[in-house]
């Protein structure tokens, strides 16, 4: 389950009820979960907390599917997934997925995002901006020269500013739906202390590689 409360459709605003209407039809999504494309759906129920929050993040999602983009979205698709995975949203990973198959991507080049660099279906343009991906997200933003003006070989200053903005968008919202455990990210920790088979065994794990 999420970490905060969900909204149930009696309690949220006219413009957010209709956005309800549209993904889980007359149910009420808190007491019945689920959307048509097989997510649970609480992204939603919980951005409803806040009804400004939620219209700013739909506002978003309205900004990068524009046909007043520049970005190719094959490219914009790339990124996005690519920050997905890379911040091990399993939500943002596979939602993306899906829509690089709506934009036309291959089914060689969507299996290959996790592996990019050693793949060789990507052509220069799209390592290009796999690589300023991974600068953007892995790095912090630390972009090299390098890699800058790999991405300039392709892209115009207003296509790299779009897709810089919607990547680390997208980065964000990988961010917050594992801190908060939203759809697909609702999982346990998985990197525990393994108990040793004796209970009573030396707790210097190393003692015997010294002896």
């Amino acid at each position: 389950m999420p970490r905060l409360r969900q909204v149930a459709r009696p309690d949220v605003p006219e413009d957010i009820s209709k956005l309800y209407d549209v993904l889980f039809g007359e149910r009420d999504p808190v007491a019945q979960p689920g959307t048509e494309t097989g997510t649970p759906g609480n992204w939603w129920t919980v951005f409803a907390l806040v009804p400004d929050v939620f219209r700013h993040a739909v506002a978003g999602f309205q900004l990068y599917r524009s046909r007043s983009r520049k970005i190719d979205p094959q490219l914009r698709e790339l990124g996005q997934t690519r920050a997905g995975y890379l911040r091990g949203s399993q939500f943002v990973f596979s939602q993306h997925c899906k829509s690089c198959r709506s934009v036309g991507l291959s089914e060689e080049k969507i299996l290959a995002i996790p592996a990019w660099s050693v793949a060789e279906c990507f052509n220069s343009q799209e390592r290009a901006v796999l690589a300023y991906t991974d600068d953007l997200v892995a790095q912090g933003g630390r972009v090299s020269d390098a890699t800058f003006e790999a991405l300039r070989e392709f892209l115009s200053d207003e296509e790299i500013l779009e897709f810089t903005y919607i990547t680390c968008t997208y980065e964000m919202h990988a961010t917050i739906s594992r801190a908060l455990r939203l759809e697909y990210d609702d999982v346990d920790e998985r990197v525990l202390e393994i108990p040793a088979p004796d209970p009573d065994a030396s707790q210097d794990v190393m003692r015997t590689v010294d002896d």
